[in-house]
């Protein structure tokens, strides 16, 4: 799976104006934690991925793959 995206959770942070420091804080995790999902290197659970889809405002799909 090397080089594949999974998640797009790095580009809506940025949309969004928010860091991976926020998140992890917000999520309560480690900031590494947060970097491995924005970097694809490992991915969050689906519940988790729900949660950061609540506290970003927006729908799951969008961090799967850009469409609502």
């Amino acid at each position: 799976m090397e080089g594949k995206k999974i998640n797009r959770l790095k580009l809506v942070l940025v949309e969004k104006k928010r860091t991976g420091v926020w998140l992890a804080q917000e999520l309560g995790v480690s900031p590494v934690t947060i970097s491995k999902w924005c970097s694809n290197i490992t991915q969050p659970s689906l519940l988790t991925l729900s949660r950061i889809a609540d506290l970003l405002e927006i729908d799951p799909r969008v961090l799967l793959n850009g469409k609502e």
